[in-house]
């Protein structure tokens, strides 16, 4: 007895071994992931735009009966197009901003004081103090140079996706001729048809919430006359892929620039007040009905992916904060050591598999 229990004293504990083991490898995942971000934003941007392409295609497959082939080619012909689009309009219109932000600076003190009488002295007064000292020509040069780098990056990111969808079919083959065991085949794809299912659920919502409030603030914009209309309405396509604070950006920079360019305040009021409230119904009211459980992410993880991966990869890193997000807790959710972990990521404690299964065991 007394040697098994001394045998028991000097053994190590499973799980300090094993939480020894998962921070060095997230350490060193962090690590390559700052050291590689040049690779993998790329690469990452290219398995999510083959992630919406495939949904699409598979869309369009239930829709018309037509031939995966070509549905997988009206696929990547519509996502590369807008993708294009998208690019295009941020490289152009997004320089001739740059160029007149100072612009904007100089006129932005005077138009505060245009809403003196509608707001009051205190509140101007924080209006000057924290929003004039904002450097909005960084914020632009940031915003130029995230889309001039994703344009410049386009061919590579494009070339990525053409052979990631020939390789479509015989990748879930590989993958069992690779894992040898079948059983472990079985988990392997099970783990990539949870992320597949989650990836295609959440791009193809968030794309087409996002056209519809791209579409309504492009309206409003046209109507009041804004001057870079398009880049307002691209960027508030590409800053609701943001959660939390993307909508707020979305409605903050055109309304600055509104406050500007008018004489009266009239124009400030319908963007804050009118895009700000389809900002507020669209994102509390028809991305969670859309969405539903099929991301199931605990909301201070939402934050702290935001902030962790915008650390890390910058700007891009801020799109791809959920996507990613939600990969890590599908891989953690199928490995046992980890389920807790995955467990403490959710929103409620029930993770995908325990829905898929459950609504098995009802039919």
């Amino acid at each position: 007895m007394s040697l098994d229990s001394q045998d028991n004293q000097t053994r190590p504990r499973p799980q300090l071994s094993v939480l020894r083991d998962v921070t060095i490898v997230a350490t060193l995942g962090v690590l390559g992931l700052y050291a590689g971000a040049t690779f993998l934003i790329p690469l990452t941007m290219a398995l999510l735009i083959n992630v919406l392409i495939i949904a699409l295609s598979d869309r369009v497959i239930a829709l018309t009966r037509a031939p995966t082939w070509l549905a997988n080619i009206a696929g990547v012909t519509v996502v590369l197009a807008g993708l294009f689009m998208i690019m295009y309009i941020l490289g152009s219109q997004a320089t001739q901003f740059a160029r007149s932000i100072n612009t904007y600076e100089s006129q932005f003190d005077n138009a505060v004081n245009r809403i003196t009488g509608l707001v009051g002295n205190d509140v101007t007064s924080f209006i000057r103090d924290n929003l004039v000292s904002i450097d909005m020509s960084y914020v632009a040069r940031m915003l130029l140079g995230s889309a001039t780098s994703l344009l410049n990056q386009f061919f590579l990111i494009s070339l990525y996706v053409a052979f990631l969808m020939a390789e479509r079919l015989a990748f879930r083959k590989k993958i069992q001729l690779a894992a040898g065991n079948p059983q472990l085949g079985a988990d392997l794809a099970a783990v990539l048809d949870a992320i597949s299912y989650s990836l295609q659920r959440y791009v193809g919502v968030k794309t087409f919430i996002s056209l519809i409030t791209a579409s309504i603030s492009y309206a409003v914009f046209k109507v009041l006359g804004l001057e870079y209309a398009e880049t307002w309405a691209v960027l508030t396509f590409a800053l609701n892929f943001i959660p939390s604070i993307g909508s707020i950006i979305a409605v903050m920079f055109p309304a600055m620039i509104a406050l500007v360019q008018f004489e009266s305040i009239g124009p400030f009021l319908v963007i804050v007040l009118g895009c700000g409230t389809i900002q507020f119904f669209i994102g509390n009211f028809l991305d969670p009905a859309m969405l539903g459980r099929s991301l199931n992410m605990s909301t201070f993880l939402v934050i702290l992916a935001l902030t962790f991966w915008t650390t890390v990869w910058g700007l891009i890193g801020a799109f791809l904060s959920v996507p990613l997000t939600v990969c890590i807790l599908i891989i953690f959710s199928h490995i046992p050591a980890l389920r807790p972990m995955a467990i403490l990521m959710s929103l409620d404690g029930r993770l995908g598999e325990d829905d898929r299964s459950a609504e098995k065991h009802k039919a």
